[in-house]
């Protein structure tokens, strides 16, 4: 069993545990100021939630309508893990 699944999550009902995600790393690691983090294509992008087996957000990807993809974050605990490259594939998926 895998220690982590990748699910597509809503704007509306997951923003809580992607924003986790985002804050961590765009924010608090890469000094991304706040304003410029969140937009107004997050309610209308197609987003991606990696959580751990307790249900914990780890990482995060969206897809935008364009089918271009941003905002993909993974925790520092997490890297190196696969969790990068299954949100990845998912977001491949998605986009054909």
């Amino acid at each position: 069993m895998s220690p982590y699944t990748v699910r597509t999550a809503s704007w509306q009902e997951d923003r809580r545990a992607l924003r986790a995600v985002r804050e961590v790393v765009f924010i608090g690691e890469q000094g991304v100021p706040v304003e410029l983090e969140w937009d107004e294509f997050d309610v209308v992008c197609m987003h991606l939630l990696a959580t751990d087996s307790s249900g914990n957000p780890i990482g995060t990807a969206r897809l935008l309508p364009d089918a271009s993809i941003g905002r993909m974050a993974v925790l520092r605990d997490w890297r190196c893990k696969g969790v990068g490259r299954a949100l990845m594939h998912q977001l491949l998926k998605e986009a054909e």
